[in-house]
């Protein structure tokens, strides 16, 4: 047998966001690793199209609202463990973004920004980590933060104030349940090309896209480099890592 570090057989991986984008690549490609998946999101039918694109048996797809925090103990997380057993890690890859500035912003935004971005995050970790739901040899939590967690943008503070909460939570929680060897992390991408954004405006005009294309050396990036980072960190190859914020941007931050 060859060996692999980043192999994810014999692990249950819940990922969140499942139904697009990265975090459907994510999915994807979890599951051609040898991780039996449960993938969480809100349309059903798009998460039926990433389960028909995924390898492999014994994927549960499941479409909740993360919103919901009364019942993501009580239901989804329980049910969850009853099919599939204790989960080896969680990929929290759903969330929302916007860009607006501080003039127009209101509670009521700050408010749904937070319940859907951070709180969504912290109310599904406080559940999954609990004794019975996690094998005793531990496992590894990986939020999705943004590289507007780490720098500055205008009309990027609501959006970014959120993703830098959770590059703060993973070091707090990194230390919280170090001893039971539950690994926390983040993922900072930069610009990503998906077919959601495909139509956004600083994607769909050629002057914009190339403007944001020449702050990333390497380019724009693609599903699959943030998928293989975010793999990594849900694999036994990152053992040894708890408590950072993996940036994959291309080399924007470093400008």
């Amino acid at each position: 047998m060859t060996f692999n570090p980043f192999t994810l057989s014999e692990k249950t991986i819940l990922i969140t966001g499942a139904s697009s984008g990265i975090g459907r690549q994510c999915a994807i490609d979890c599951s051609q690793m040898g991780a039996r998946v449960v993938l969480i999101g809100r349309n059903e039918e798009r998460l039926a199209e990433t389960r028909r694109q995924m390898t492999g048996n014994g994927h549960v797809v499941m479409s909740f609202d993360l919103t919901d925090f009364d019942r993501i103990g009580r239901m989804l997380v329980a049910d969850i463990v009853v099919r599939c057993g204790p989960l080896h890690g969680i990929l929290h890859c759903a969330g929302i973004s916007t860009t607006l500035p501080l003039k127009l912003m209101s509670t009521e935004q700050l408010d749904r920004f937070f319940r859907n971005n951070v709180y969504s995050a912290i109310e599904l970790t406080r559940e999954v980590c609990k004794i019975r739901h996690m094998p005793k040899e531990g496992g590894s939590i990986v939020f999705f933060s943004s590289i507007m967690g780490c720098v500055g943008e205008s009309g990027k503070s609501l959006y970014g104030m959120t993703k830098g909460a959770l590059i703060s939570a993973v070091r707090s929680l990194a230390c919280e349940y170090a001893r039971r060897n539950i690994r926390f992390n983040s993922v900072s991408p930069g610009a990503i090309l998906t077919p959601i954004n495909a139509d956004l405006p600083h994607m769909a005009d050629p002057d914009l896209r190339r403007q944001l294309e020449d702050k990333h050396l390497l380019g724009l990036g693609r599903t699959e480099d943030v998928s293989n980072a975010c793999i990594y960190l849900l694999s036994d190859a990152s053992r040894w890592v708890t408590g950072q914020n993996l940036i994959v941007d291309g080399g924007y931050t470093v400008r």
